[in-house]
């Protein structure tokens, strides 16, 4: 990864912002050592990725002012992993930025997002 690219670090892991935002901001946390599988991380690596994840909330927040965000990780390729090696999406969320949010995450599925409790 190009040093201009980083936005933020540790010693196990940065931040970058994505090359194909979903939204303004949207930022991708990467751990350091190559590893695929999310689960493979340490106890440790994903401390340091919550920190970085935490970190970098609070600057959205100051900088675009989302009115929400999602977090997400892609494990294997059934759940659309395409770069092979761990990193989590932040995405800030505007009001108005699609028109039934409801259901947030579980969207990327078809069908799947708008429920009732």
């Amino acid at each position: 990864m190009p040093a201009e690219r980083i936005i933020d670090g540790n010693d196990l892991a940065f931040v970058v912002a994505d090359a194909f935002p979903v939204s303004p901001g949207h930022a991708l946390i990467i751990s350091r050592r190559h590893v695929a599988d999310f689960f493979a991380l340490t106890e440790v690596e994903l401390m340091a990725l919550n920190e970085l994840l935490r970190s970098a909330r609070n600057r959205l927040l100051e900088r675009l002012r989302p009115d929400g965000f999602n977090v997400g990780v892609n494990v294997g390729a059934a759940a659309g992993q395409t770069v092979d090696h761990v990193h989590l999406h932040l995405i800030p969320r505007f009001v108005g930025d699609m028109e039934t949010p409801e259901g947030g995450i579980r969207n990327v599925i078809p069908r799947k997002g708008p429920y009732r409790t």
